[in-house]
């Protein structure tokens, strides 16, 4: 069972390291290259910020976004900005997310996310975790994804295991931890199956699309191609 308000102090948590990493930084240290393909740190930091906003606009029962062009137009309006405005925002928007899911709701009710995804309110505070967690590793400042919490790669490789069950391009993979966790997916694309051997750390990056899956070791064929997410 899902525990939403355990996943919000971990929500709090994973904001409060990310605002306290860009304590050490300078405008031209924002100005540089994330490690996603076109945008800078700027970039990354305004989508965290609209994504705050926009996860609260689905708790009170409003669309995620008015457009997706207009996603994609407030985050590079938004790039630019210089550090201070753009870790007041942070600040301000992941508040406002935080007071959003603090109103009482029923937590069981089914919400309408990006591109017509529904889920159960109750996943979405981990899902703001998973926006915060693995983008301030895309920030490319030394959080790495070996410093993620160990709860949140065994439930992140959990979320995205269940993203890709069935998926038509991926053929049927179990991965397996070294201490004896497993994760089953794919199952979609014709070929026979095959195991993924590795930490979860690992798992997690190839999962994520974060890393290649050189560090993993793969039994009855190739390492699946993953869609992007």
């Amino acid at each position: 069972m899902i525990d939403h308000a355990h996943d919000l102090e971990a929500v709090r948590e994973a904001t409060d390291r990310l605002l306290g990493a860009t304590g050490t930084w300078d405008d031209a240290t924002l100005g540089g290259p994330s490690r996603l393909p076109g945008w800078s740190r700027g970039h990354v930091l305004a989508h965290l910020s609209r994504n705050a906003d926009a996860l609260a606009n689905v708790l009170r029962g409003h669309p995620m976004y008015a457009s997706s062009e207009t996603r994609d137009a407030d985050i590079e309006r938004d790039a630019p900005r210089p550090l201070d405005a753009q870790v007041a925002d942070l600040r301000e928007s992941s508040a406002g997310f935080l007071a959003a899911a603090e109103a009482p709701a029923d937590w069981s009710r089914a919400v309408t996310l990006r591109n017509g995804v529904t889920d159960q309110a109750r996943r979405l505070p981990f899902r703001r975790l998973a926006e915060v967690e693995l983008h301030h590793v895309d920030l490319g400042t030394g959080y790495e994804l070996e410093d993620l919490p160990e709860e949140f790669v065994s439930r992140e490789n959990d979320f995205l295991a269940e993203r890709f069950a069935g998926h038509p391009g991926v053929a049927a993979t179990t991965a397996v931890s070294g201490d004896g966790r497993i994760w089953t997916t794919g199952g979609g694309a014709e070929g026979d199956p095959v195991v993924v051997r590795g930490t979860a750390t690992e798992i997690l990056g190839w999962l994520c699309g974060r890393r290649d899956g050189s560090g993993l070791t793969v039994e009855g064929g190739l390492l699946p191609a993953l869609p992007p997410l």
